[in-house]
Formats: structure tokens, C-alpha cells, sequence
């Protein structure tokens, strides 16, 4: 170490990212690795770059500015960042840091040529690459010239656009300290990129080299297009060779240049299939070093390979373990509960404990492994048949999946297996209100028992209580008697659809026949809050109050208004039936609306807004009388038809069964979520006591556990707080993760497709699950909190789980990125009688919010008007 400023890279590993940054830890690490060539060079060190910020006094001031400048003020953010720079340039190099650094490079040759590089202590992580953030300058001869780059590369901390990365990434500017890595300059024949994994799928047995004459700036600047050659199992099974007319090259005098490639060499590969293997074995040894696929930065220089850079793929989704070689297809459980966003640890294992099928978890989200029911030829056709019903999307993918020859084993049947096929005969279960009535009784039992029982339990005798509850909680779920009402319900409605289509020539005929059912308990939860408005509404006091509320304890000073006592009378009645319920209910740790009342305020204002008195009444009657009309005019049409008496017979039995039954859909996940709101108010009872002992530092810790090593720690009175910040940093990065709606064992994400003729250009398509055509203002909304909704507006959202409903009672149509036939949104909708139309890829970055658009609910298509 030559002093505090300057570290030769042989000196530096992978853990001084404090000192070096994130690619000079990187470099480092990648220079002590047995057979990999890494260019010589030295760091100057994040000490140096604090001291040159000592020397620039005001450059303080300026990222305070910078700090609370709103991130959308593109105007402010470029001037602020620039005269950040110039004050950091024009700062001059004090004598001992200047001399550190060119005694480093006289050991190595003073005019030797140099790559000075940006090395920040946010660059290269594993939660985000930073890739061309900073700046890095290419041949650069001379101690003087590499001094005056190296307050460049400092500089380049606050570029405009890595300002802005570090903001979505939700970094603080003053957080990030830069080094420089300075490294001797090679003059390559052929550089590129290597990607151990394919960007694109996330397939890790899959590596994909981009490769072009000359230096890698060419490529990385989009100046040529590149070779790209896929490899997989130590082959090269397809390859591109880009036409390759200009090159980046080395001056002499330092600097680059662009440069003509001869026309006779333009169609040469920069690589030959030897030399692509040979790279891909390298990329393997770095993978299997660093534990995780690579994106490395290479060039080739006297038919030697020497790594200029390393760095983690980010944006891989990761993969389930499995504990074995074999292949796995995994489907998403947050494709099919509405909720795609990552979940903490804490709800991960509470959701696999009380699921009725194993799950796995991977980047926060959920899966089930579905390969041994593909492999079978009767489990595969019954699950393709009730996925493809529920989201063709899945189904679509599953079937690229089993396209392809020897992925998923083919088994011999042992059975019919897997859900009753869809439109078939429905169970043997009698049409009769009363058996909706006595389950729901049995799950307010079940959970008026669990809150009496749970009250004298704490502990590890807590835990113990629990894990018996969750035996409960599973048992009920599985109850013959509830599989077969849900089935029931669901089986009516594909009848209804199916015979309905076939005979009269209508598509979706159960979305109107099924309006204002009875017994639905999440749209009861959207009608309710008119009510609560209702109440509200001729008491202006209180309706200017709840326009400034901010706190949650709001409701003990509402009742000190004029009407305020009514008003927090019927929020608490309305919390006392739903205050269990949020966004993203399936995550324990979520917040609840008894939790964070204020989330429902802006709902109840709009409700108060744009309805007049006895609206929920007038609506559930409306609905009522509309599907009351549609069977009379189907069974009406029905006996028209060429056997029509028998026609109309089986429908009015359907129908009479689907409106007995699929009311009922809604109600076991409101059960669930009742008794998740018991388990968490204990959880964090035990969790209050574990700070009160000075073993925790806030309750919502233990959120970063799992239900195990939160019983742990409650056992040994010892809280691992290293492992809780490493769960945090996973949480930030799965934030940013997509998930899959199917995955495989290769990392593979499997996309699917709507294959369906008759889409009118350039609209987007997908899945059609409520009737009926709507035109109107696009509302995007990606949080709840944020919707300010009005009449006749269409909802544009990512996904909608039941805590979405009271939304849909002031819209006119709905669009999402994720949903299914029989999910909740989408039976909401039709409930409502909203036209629908769900499962549409990127929807709300498709669609701008305000636009007009036409959602064509019975066709499955949305038209972008203006």
C-alpha cells in the first residue's frame, strides 16, 4: 500500500468496496483468480476522492440542493449535477495525492498508455450493475493527462444520468464515495461482452457472446452491430455475423478513434467457434467463483483472453431450489392470487404453512413445482384445461415447455389426478343456499375460536399454538364440503359460457346472469363503503377533516366534529368487517386497514364525491334486475331452438347453481385473511416484547424472519440482527424483479402468448373476463392510495387483489397486467358488470394515464384512442 490514497488491484479482494469501489473490488478479485488475465494496474481510493470534496467546499452545499430537487425536475437535476462537476474538476490534485498516484505509475511505466476507470461503492453489486453510469476514458498516455482524467472520473459521480439511477435505485447521493481504477491498456484484435446466463429468458444454461473488431467502446456505444454467438453444453448451437463496417481504435498518441474495417473483412466472425468456447469456459469459472451469472467485459489481444470486468446479471430471476439435477416447471402463486410484488420472509413461510400444495420460494415470490402432474398424460390435460380457462397465458407457456423433447418426463397414468375437468359433469353437490350458509358459519366459528384461544399465548408456547392453528387453518380449506361449493360455482359458470356460445352464438353469457349474486362478501366490501359515504356526506365538517387527515389515530378527534360520532361509528363498523383486509393481503407483514385506516379515506372521499344517497342499494338492485332479465330472454331463446325445452331446463338448473354457489368463491380467502389478521396481531405482540427486552429494534423486524427463525429467536432470546439487514438489501433488490408466470429449472422464464385471430392492429390484447364494451379516460394506478378516481373512468392497474374492490364501484372498466378468469378482479368485475379485460403485458406502460381508450370486454382486446 503506497499510503492512504493509492492500492495496487493485486492488493485489493472483493470485500474493500469501501475503499475501491465496486469495480475495483471487482477487478481485484478477479486478478487473484488462477488463470485469468486481468490488466496490471493500481486504485486510486475513495480517501483520495474525500479529500479532493475537503478541498471543494462548495460541492456540499450543491448535493444538498441536489438531495431534495423532485427527481421528475429534469431542468434542476442537469444543472445542479453540472456545476457539481465543474467544481470537482476545477479542484486542483494537493501535492501528496498527486505524487501517490504518479509514483504508481512510474513503477508500471509513466508513459505507458492507461484505461482510467470509474470505480464507485455503488457499482457492480449484486442488487445493481450501475453499468455506464460513470465515465471511463480509454488510452490515455501521460502522468498529466491521467491525473487530469482521474478528477474527470470523480466528476462523473454526478452525471446526469447516474443522478438519476441512483434515485430509482434509492441511493443516497451522499452515500457513494468513487474510486478510480487506472489499469494498463490493451490494444485488442476482437473485445466484447460474455453473458453467462441469456439476458433475455434467464436460461443459465445458455451463455451468449457479443463480439466486433477492435476495441469494446464500438459495441458498448451501439456504433456496430456485434457477432453474437449462443453456447450451450460446451456448443455453439447458433450464431449471427453482423456486417462489420466501423471499429473503434487505439491513437498512438492516446486517445480513440472510429476507423473503416475493409470491406473484405466485414463478414469475418471477430471470433472463431474455438476461441467462443474457450470465453465460455472462462465465463463458467467466474460464475462458479462468484456464485451467481456473470456479465463480463473482454478482449482478445495475442489470442489470449484478458477480463476487464465482471459483474453480476441483476436482472436474473432466481430459481426455486430444488435438491436434485432433475428439470422443474414452476408455475407463480402470485399470478393467481393478484399479487406480484416480492413479500418478506415472514409471509413467504406463514403462506407456505397454511397453503394446501407445497410451494417454493424464489426472488420473495411463490411457485408450485407442476412437473410430475405435466409427466402424466390425464393430471397434464386436466391442468392445462383449468390453467387455460383461468389464464391462457400460463397454459400457452406450460405448452412451450412440454414442446420441447425430454424436458418433462412422460409418466404412465396412475389415474385421473388433478382438478375435475373444467365443463364436465359438476360433484355431486345439491344446489342449496343453506350449504353456502353453514361454511361460512364453520370459518366465523373457526375464527371467533383461534381469537378466543390465542389470547393467553405467548412464547415459544405461542409458536406451538400456531403451528396447531395452522393445521386448522389447512383442514378447513381442504374440507370436501368447501372444494365442492368453489367448484360448483365455477363449474356452472364454464357451462353457462360453453353451451351458451354453442347454442345461441353468445359469448360470456354468465357475465350478466351472475350480477348481484348473492353472498359475495368482497363486492358486499365495495357497496359497504358507499354506505360509509353516505354517512358521511351531509356533514361538511367532517368531509373537510378527512381531506387533511394524515395521522392514523384520526377517528378519536372525528368524533369531536359536528357528525364526526356517526361518521367514526361507521368507519369503525366498516373496519370492524374488513379492517383485516390491504393491498397485498397474501403477505402477512402487509399493512392492514385496522392497521393504517388512512389508506381507505381517499376511497371514501371520492365515494362521497361522485355518488348521490342509496347508491350500494340502487347498484346491487340494478344488478339484480339486469341478471334477472338476461335468463328470462336466454331461456326465452333457448325454447326456440330444436329441443329447446330440455335446452332451457339444463340452463335454468345452472343458472339457479351459479348464482347459488359463485357468491361463495370470495369467501375462503376472507377467511384466510381473518384468521392471517389473528396470527399477525399475536406475532407482533411477541415481536413488541422481544424489543421491550432489547433484543429487537422494532417490532417490524421480525418481518425479515421466517415463522422458524422467529420462533428461534423467541426460544434463545438471541436475534440474528446481521441476517435481518442482509433479508432488507434481498427485499430492495427482488423489488426491482419481474416475476415469471412460469419458470423453469434452468432459470428459463417462459412467456406465453394469446393465440386468437380477429384483434384489430395495435391493440392490445388479453384475457376477456368481463362482457361488455366501454370507452373512456385511461386512470393509471400502480398504489391504491394514489387513485383519484371519477365517474366513467377505466382503471389501469398491474394487478387488483378483493382490497381493490371498493375501487371498482366508482369506475367503468378495468384493465390488468395479471389476472385470470376466476380471480378475484375479474370476478368482481363481472359482479359489478364492469366490462374487463385482464392479463394484458404492460399494460400501465402501454397505456398513459388520461388517454382514451375502448376496453372490449367479451373480445379481449383494449384500443388506445388518443
Amino acid at each position: 500500500m503506497n499510503g492512504p490514497y493509492v492500492l495496487d488491484l493485486e492488493e485489493v479482494d472483493a470485500a474493500q468496496v469501501a475503499a475501491v469501489g465496486g469495480k475495483g473490488a471487482q477487478l481485484g478479485a478477479l486478478s487473484r483468480i488462477e488463470g485469468i488475465r486481468v490488466p496490471g494496474g493500481f486504485c486510486v481510493t475513495t480517501d483520495a476522492f474525500r479529500r479532493i470534496l475537503a478541498e471543494a467546499p462548495a460541492v456540499d452545499g450543491l448535493v444538498d440542493q441536489l438531495s431534495r430537487v423532485h427527481p421528475d425536475d429534469a431542468t434542476a437535476v442537469r444543472a445542479l449535477s453540472a456545476r457539481i462537476r465543474s467544481a470537482v474538476e476545477e479542484t486542483a490534485l494537493p501535492g501528496d495525492l498527486a505524487a501517490a498516484i504518479t509514483r504508481a505509475l512510474s513503477r508500471r511505466g509513466g508513459q505507458a498508455a492507461y484505461a482510467v476507470r470509474s470505480s464507485a461503492t455503488a457499482e457492480d453489486l449484486p442488487t445493481a450493475s450501475f453499468a455506464g453510469q460513470q465515465d471511463t476514458y480509454l488510452n490515455v498516455v501521460g502522468p498529466a493527462a491521467i491525473l487530469r482524467h482521474i478528477s474527470r472520473c470523480w466528476a462523473s459521480l454526478f452525471t446526469e444520468r447516474a443522478v438519476i439511477y441512483r434515485r430509482q435505485n434509492g441511493i443516497d447521493h451522499r452515500a457513494v464515495r468513487m474510486a478510480v481504477v487506472v489499469q494498463q491498456m490493451v490494444f485488442p484484435q476482437a473485445a466484447g461482452i460474455l453473458f453467462t446466463a441469456d439476458p433475455v429468458t434467464g436460461n443459465r444454461k445458455v451463455a451468449t457472446v457479443d463480439a466486433g473488431f477492435g476495441l469494446g467502446e464500438a459495441l458498448v456505444s451501439g456504433l456496430v452491430n456485434p457477432d453474437v454467438f449462443t453456447v450451450r453444453n460446451g456448443e455453439v448451437v447458433a450464431k449471427t455475423i453482423a456486417a462489420k463496417q466501423r471499429a473503434v481504435e487505439a491513437l498512438p498518441a492516446g486517445g480513440t478513434r472510429e476507423t473503416g474495417i475493409d470491406a473484405r473483412r466485414q463478414q469475418e466472425p471477430a471470433l472463431t467457434d474455438a476461441q467462443v468456447l474457450h470465453l465460455v469456459d472462462l465465463g463458467r469459472r467466474l460464475e462458479a467463483h462468484f456464485g451467481r451469472p456473470q456479465d463480463i467485459e473482454w478482449c482478445l489481444a495475442d489470442d489470449d483472453f484478458h477480463i476487464v470486468q465482471s459483474r453480476p446479471i441483476t436482472t436474473l430471476f432466481p430459481i426455486p431450489e430444488a435438491g436434485d439435477e432433475a428439470h422443474h416447471v414452476y408455475v407463480s402463486v402470485g399470478h393467481q392470487q393478484m399479487m406480484t410484488d416480492p413479500m418478506k420472509p415472514l409471509g413467504l413461510s406463514m403462506w407456505q404453512l397454511t397453503a394446501m400444495v407445497p410451494m417454493h420460494e424464489a426472488g420473495g415470490r411463490l411457485f408450485v413445482d407442476v412437473t410430475a402432474r405435466l409427466a402424466s398424460p390425464a393430471s397434464r390435460a386436466a391442468l392445462l384445461d383449468v390453467i387455460g380457462r383461468g389464464d391462457p397465458l400460463i397454459r400457452d407457456a406450460l405448452e412451450t415447455v412440454l414442446d420441447r423433447n425430454g424436458f418433462v418426463p412422460s409418466l404412465p397414468d396412475e389415474g385421473p389426478g388433478g382438478p375435475p375437468r373444467a365443463g364436465g359433469t359438476p360433484d355431486p353437490i345439491e344446489t342449496d343456499p343453506a350449504i353456502v350458509g353453514e361454511l361460512i358459519e364453520r370459518s366465523r366459528e373457526s375464527v371467533a375460536t383461534l381469537r378466543r384461544e390465542i389470547r393467553t399465548k405467548s412464547g415459544p408456547e405461542l409458536f406451538d399454538f400456531l403451528l396447531d392453528a395452522f393445521e386448522e387453518h389447512r383442514r378447513a380449506l381442504g374440507d370436501p364440503l368447501n372444494m365442492q361449493a368453489i367448484m360448483a360455482g365455477m363449474e356452472a359458470t364454464w357451462w353457462l359460457n360453453d353451451h351458451l356460445q354453442e347454442w345461441l352464438g353468445e359469448k360470456s353469457a354468465a357475465d350478466t346472469l351472475t350480477l348481484s349474486a348473492p353472498g359475495n362478501v368482497t363486492s358486499e366490501m365495495g357497496l359497504e363503503l358507499l354506505d360509509v359515504a353516505d354517512v358521511i356526506r351531509p356533514h361538511p365538517e367532517v368531509v373537510r377533516f378527512l381531506e387533511g387527515v394524515e395521522d392514523e389515530d384520526f377517528l378519536g378527534a372525528l368524533a369531536k366534529l359536528p357528525g364526526g360520532a356517526e361518521a367514526r361509528d361507521a368507519i369503525e363498523g366498516y373496519l370492524d368487517r374488513y379492517g383485516m383486509r390491504c393491498v397485498g393481503e397474501i403477505d402477512i407483514t402487509r399493512p392492514r386497514w385496522r392497521e393504517r385506516p388512512t389508506s381507505l379515506v381517499p376511497v371514501i372521499l371520492d365515494n362521497v364525491r361522485n355518488f348521490e344517497p342509496g347508491a350500494a342499494r340502487r347498484r346491487f338492485e340494478q344488478g339484480r334486475q339486469a341478471a334477472l332479465q338476461k335468463e328470462q330472454d336466454v331461456l326465452a331463446r333457448l325454447r326456440a331452438l330444436p329441443d329447446g325445452e330440455r335446452k332451457a331446463g339444463e340452463t335454468k338448473r345452472m343458472i339457479d347453481r351459479v348464482r347459488t354457489f359463485i357468491g361463495y368463491r370470495e369467501y375462503p380467502k376472507y377467511g384466510i385473511v381473518s384468521r392471517y389478521f389473528v396470527y399477525k396481531q399475536a406475532l407482533l405482540a411477541e415481536a413488541g416484547r422481544l424489543v421491550e427486552a432489547g433484543l429487537l429494534r422494532a417490532r417490524e423486524d421480525v418481518f425479515h424472519l421466517t415463522f422458524q427463525e422467529f420462533h428461534d429467536a423467541v426460544r434463545r432470546r438471541r436475534v440474528d440482527d446481521r441476517l435481518i439487514e442482509r433479508r432488507k438489501d434481498a427485499f430492495r433488490m427482488y423489488r426491482t424483479l419481474t416475476p415469471p408466470r412460469v419458470l423453469t429449472s434452468e432459470g428459463e422464464a417462459v412467456t406465453g402468448v394469446y393465440r386468437r385471430d380477429g384483434v384489430p392492429a395495435g391493440a392490445l390484447v388479453g384475457l376477456p373476463v368481463s362482457a361488455g364494451t366501454i370507452e373512456g379516460r385511461a386512470r393509471v394506478v400502480l398504489d391504491m392510495a394514489d387513485a383519484d378516481l371519477e365517474a366513467g373512468d377505466i382503471l389501469v392497474t398491474p394487478f387488483t387483489d378483493p382490497s381493490w374492490s371498493p375501487l371498482f364501484v366508482a369506475i367503468a372498466g378495468l384493465v390488468t397486467e395479471v389476472g385470470g378468469l376466476m380471480t378475484h378482479g375479474a370476478v368482481i368485475a363481472r359482479e359489478y358488470g364492469l366490462p374487463a379485460v385482464v392479463g394484458v403485458e404492460r399494460a400501465t406502460r402501454l397505456i398513459r394515464d388520461g388517454q382514451r381508450i375502448r376496453v372490449h370486454g367479451a373480445d379481449g382486446y383494449v384500443e388506445i384512442l388518443s
